[in-house]
């Protein structure tokens, strides 16, 4: 299994809200902290895709999770209908 990595200022769909990223040589700057980017770090990091998780982990490296639930027997309890679903089964109990 892959493990999760964190996004990084040179992903396509990486964007500074605060437009204060440049590209400086081999590496990506901020001009507010005059440091390397720090995706984990800045409040303003943001993915454009709506990938970005807290810690500056990048959501499309994260395989999901899905947990099957089991659905209760209940005793079945008709539907009473009107309207336009009435018309179109064209009965009043529905179970």
């Amino acid at each position: 299994m892959t493990q999760a990595k964190n996004c990084s200022p040179q992903c396509r769909s990486f964007k500074c809200a605060n437009n204060s990223v440049f590209y400086r040589r081999d590496s990506v700057w901020c001009r507010l902290t005059d440091e390397p980017c720090n995706v984990a770090n800045c409040t303003y990091s943001l993915c454009v895709k709506r990938r970005l998780l807290p810690q500056g982990v990048c959501g499309e490296t994260v395989k999901r999770k899905t947990v099957e639930k089991r659905m209760e027997e209940v005793p079945l309890e008709p539907i009473k209908l009107r309207g336009k679903a009435l018309r179109k089964i064209g009965e009043k109990d529905f179970f």
